[in-house]
């Protein structure tokens, strides 16, 4: 998992965003890898983009996740993000929650819906490698 929190590339025939813009999409990343559900939650609410990309494709969700913070996650969630957006180079969220072993956050995940073999590697197939016993037997193994 990358640590860059550019946000993700211009879509073709949109504006750059300007600076300010760039300085919020750091905070945003930055408050979901801490965990800052207080923070996300207003600007959540006020209309961020709960699907919101950094350059390596991570999503909000992906940081949160990865970072362990439940109750991150499952605003996130509340607030549009697909629970099996995959970032760059293949990962979902659950795959991420499975490879640190945070079963409370791969249990929401599942109660949205993440499907355990999506991504590569997918959530399965990294709780086998980590003999992550508790997500397994989550996901039915």
């Amino acid at each position: 998992m990358t640590e860059n929190t550019a946000p993700g590339p211009a879509t073709p025939g949109t504006p750059a965003p300007d600076d300010e813009t760039v300085a919020l999409a750091h905070k945003l990343f930055q408050a979901a890898r801490e965990g800052d559900t207080g923070l996300l939650r207003g600007y959540l609410s006020a209309g961020a983009p709960a699907t919101m990309t950094n350059a390596a494709g991570d999503s909000l969700l992906m940081l949160a996740a990865y970072h362990g913070h439940a109750e991150t996650v499952q605003l996130i969630l509340e607030h549009g993000a697909e629970p099996d957006t995959a970032n760059d180079r293949g990962q979902t969220p659950l795959a991420g929650a499975a490879f640190k072993g945070y079963t409370d956050v791969a249990r929401i995940l599942l109660d949205a819906g993440a499907d355990p073999d999506a991504g590569t590697p997918s959530a399965r197939a990294a709780a086998q490698m980590f003999a992550r016993t508790e997500i397994l037997e989550l996901l039915g193994n």
